[in-house]
């Protein structure tokens, strides 16, 4: 299952597989499927952030 990730406030750091890179609000983030991801809110209120799956979800994911 792909994830699609909107930021809608605040700005923080995207850990994406191997990369990691500064994001903020309107940014839109790809990731494709089973690649570990993060987020860190580098902001002093709360990192706000939309996500999104395609297909549907058939299994449960795991939080870091």
């Amino acid at each position: 299952m792909d994830v699609v990730i909107y930021v809608l406030e605040r700005k923080g750091t995207a850990e994406i597989g191997d990369e990691r890179r500064a994001v903020r609000a309107d940014t839109l983030i790809e990731i494709p499927a089973r690649i570990p991801h993060r987020w860190i809110n580098e902001s002093k209120g709360l990192l706000r952030i939309l996500v999104m799956t395609t297909p549907r979800p058939t299994e449960s994911t795991k939080l870091l």
